[in-house]
C-alpha cells in the first residue's frame, strides 16, 4: 500500500466510544428514545445506539434536542476509529470543521432555527464525489492532493438540508476501474489500499461503493451517497448487507462526480443514498432529486410518496436465477421467500425471467463499453495527469475497439433491446431477483472469476435501461454473510421499489450489526 496523501487536520482527540456511551443518558432510557421516534412518526427503527440507529431516528432526535448534533458526531468519529483500521473504509477526514458544524447546528437549534430534514446529522460520502475544502482522489494518483473549489450537487444539497461531512469513503480508481489491483476482488487503488467486509475481512466489499457500504453497515456513518454505473450501489449494498437504490436515469444530477455525464454511456450512471435502513433512502430522495441545470439528462419528475404504494395492488414478476449464472441455493431460496411474501400480502405474482432479453442487453453492453476501446479511462487518465494508473486500467487500453459503423450498430440494438424490455415489464410493476449470485467472495480471488461471461452481473441490465432498482438484506449465506434482494421498478416509479424494500425489510429484519 502506498503512503497515504495528507489528511486533514485530525486535532480533534480520539474518542473512546465505549466511554462516550457509558455517559450518554438517552441510552440509558430506551423508551424515552423509541417513544420519541413513534410520537414524531419519524422512525420504524428500534435500534437505540446512535452509531447503528437509522439516520432517520437520529434525525429525529437531534431535532428534538435528545442528543446533540456534537454528540452524534463524537459518537461516529470514535465508531469509525475503532473500526476503519480493520476495514479501510474512510480515506479522508475532515473533524475541526465537522465539529464546527456540528456546533453551529446545535447553536441554531437552541436559537430555534432548523437547517433543514438533516439538521446536525452526520455522513460520509464516495470519495469520486467532490468535496468543497476535502481532499477528493477518485482513487487516482494525479488526484492525490487535489482539494475541489465547490461541492458536487448532491453533497451540496445534504449540506445545505443541515447534513454534517465526516470523510470520504475509498473507491477504485476513477469507480471504472475493476477492482483496481488485478487478483484483488474488492474496492482497491493504489492510492488508498484495500477496503474489506466488516462481517468477514477476508471478504469483498463490492465495488465501487465498497468503502461506503462498508463504514455505513459498520456503523461509522448513517449514510453515504453511491454511484452505480453497472452495479456500483447495488453490489456493495448487498455484500454488506445495508439498503441502497440506483434512482431512475435523470433523477439525481452527477455534477461534480468524477466520471460525470455525456456521451454515448451517458445513461448508464446514477448516484443514489446507501444507509441501513430503507426509511432513510426515502428521507434522502427527495433532497437529492431534481435538475440543478448542470446535468442536461435530469427531468423535473415529482416524487412520489412511496407511503402511498399499496403492496397488494402490485403486479410482481421474480427469478431466482438469470439461468445463465450459477447462483447459489440460498440465493435463490431467498429470492422465493420474498416472492411467497408478496404473495402472502394480496399482491399478484409471477415466476418470469426474461432469459433471452438479460443474455442480448449482457452481449451488448459488454462490447458497447469497450467500443471505443476504454479510451475515457486514458482520458480522465491525462486530465488529471495520473501517469500511475491502476493496472487493471492499464489492462483496457485499446481493448475492445470497434469501428464507428460498428459503435453505431450497437447503440442501435441497445435501444431495440430497451423496447423489448419496456414491452415486458409492460405486465409488472415491481421485478424481484439477486443482487449477485453469490454472497461477498473472498478478496484474495486470483484470476479466478474474472473473465466475462454473459449473465454474471444481475445489476448492469438496469443500468443500460435505466430503471429505479433497489437492494434490501432479505437473506444469510451459510458463512454468516449478508443475501441482497434486488427489487426494481419501471421507469420514475423509484416509490414502487422503495416501498417493496421496505415491505421485505419488515419482514426479514433487514440490516443485522456486523461482529466488528
Amino acid at each position: 500500500m502506498s503512503t497515504l496523501p495528507p489528511s486533514p487536520s485530525r486535532s480533534a482527540a480520539p474518542h473512546s466510544r465505549r466511554a462516550f456511551l457509558r455517559g450518554f443518558p438517552l441510552l440509558a432510557t430506551t423508551a424515552l428514545a423509541t417513544g420519541t421516534a413513534r410520537a414524531a412518526g419519524a422512525s420504524t427503527d428500534p435500534e437505540n445506539d446512535p452509531v447503528f440507529m437509522s439516520a432517520k431516528k437520529l434525525a429525529g432526535l437531534i431535532a428534538a434536542k435528545k442528543i446533540s448534533s456534537v454528540e452524534a458526531v463524537t459518537a461516529h468519529y470514535a465508531r469509525i476509529d475503532a473500526v476503519n483500521p480493520k476495514i479501510n473504509a474512510v480515506v479522508q477526514f475532515c473533524r475541526e470543521r465537522a465539529f464546527a458544524e456540528a456546533k453551529a447546528a446545535d447553536a441554531a437549534l437552541a436559537a430555534g432555527k432548523s437547517l433543514g430534514p438533516l439538521h446536525g446529522l452526520p455522513f460520509t460520502i464516495k470519495d469520486s464525489i467532490d468535496t468543497a475544502g476535502v481532499i477528493s482522489t477518485a482513487g487516482t494518483a494525479g488526484r492525490m492532493n487535489y482539494v475541489p473549489p465547490k461541492d458536487a450537487t448532491v453533497v451540496a444539497r445534504l449540506r445545505a438540508a443541515g447534513a454534517v461531512l465526516l470523510g470520504k469513503t475509498n473507491t477504485p480508481e476513477w469507480t471504472l476501474a475493476g477492482g483496481g489491483i488485478p487478483g484483488i476482488s474488492t474496492t482497491a487503488n493504489i492510492v488508498y489500499g484495500t477496503t474489506k467486509n466488516p462481517y468477514d475481512v477476508t471478504r469483498s466489499t463490492a465495488g465501487s461503493s465498497g468503502g461506503a457500504g462498508a463504514i455505513v453497515a459498520a456503523g461509522g456513518s448513517p449514510f453515504d451517497i453511491g454511484t452505480d454505473w453497472g452495479g456500483s450501489i447495488r453490489g456493495p449494498a448487498h455484500n454488506n448487507g445495508i439498503a441502497g437504490i440506483k434512482p431512475t436515469y435523470g433523477r439525481v444530477p452527477r455534477t461534480g462526480h468524477i466520471v460525470g455525464y455525456g456521451g454515448y454511456l451517458d445513461s448508464w450512471q446514477e448516484l443514489g443514498p446507501m444507509a441501513r435502513r430503507v426509511e432513510d433512502l426515502t428521507l434522502l430522495m427527495p433532497i437529492l432529486s431534481g435538475p440543478d441545470f448542470s446535468d442536461a439528462a435530469m427531468a423535473p419528475v415529482p416524487w412520489r410518496d412511496p407511503a402511498a404504494v399499496n403492496i397488494a395492488k402490485l403486479r410482481v414478476a421474480f427469478f431466482p436465477s438469470n439461468q445463465l449464472t450459477e447462483t447459489t441455493p440460498e440465493t435463490q431460496d431467498t429470492v422465493r421467500a420474498a416472492a411467497k411474501m408478496f404473495a402472502e400480502a394480496g399482491a399478484t405474482v409471477t415466476e418470469d425471467c426474461p432469459k433471452d432479453l438479460i443474455l442480448e442487453l449482457e452481449e451488448i453492453r459488454f462490447k458497447f463499453m469497450a467500443a471505443c476501446g476504454w479510451s475515457y479511462l486514458k482520458r480522465l487518465a491525462d486530465k488529471w495527469d495520473s501517469k500511475a494508473v491502476s493496472p487493471t486500467v492499464v489492462a483496457r487500453y485499446g481493448v475492445g475497439t470497434t469501428s464507428t459503423a460498428e459503435l453505431i450498430e450497437l447503440w442501435e440494438k441497445q435501444d431495440a433491446n430497451k423496447m423489448k424490455w419496456l414491452a415486458w415489464l409492460k405486465n409488472y410493476d415491481l421485478i424481484l431477483c439477486p443482487a449477485a449470485a453469490k454472497p461477498a467472495q473472498p478478496i484474495n480471488l486470483g484470476t479466478q472469476g474474472t473473465t466475462w461471461r454473459p449473465g454474471t452481473s444481475y445489476t448492469g441490465m438496469f443500468n443500460t435501461t435505466g430503471y429505479p432498482s433497489a437492494v434490501v438484506r432479505a437473506g444469510t449465506s451459510p458463512e454468516k454473510l449478508p443475501i441482497g434482494l434486488m427489487l426494481t421498478a419501471p421507469p420514475w416509479r423509484d416509490d414502487i421499489a422503495l416501498a417493496a424494500s421496505a415491505f421485505v425489510e419488515s419482514k426479514t429484519g433487514g440490516w443485522q450489526r456486523p461482529p466488528i
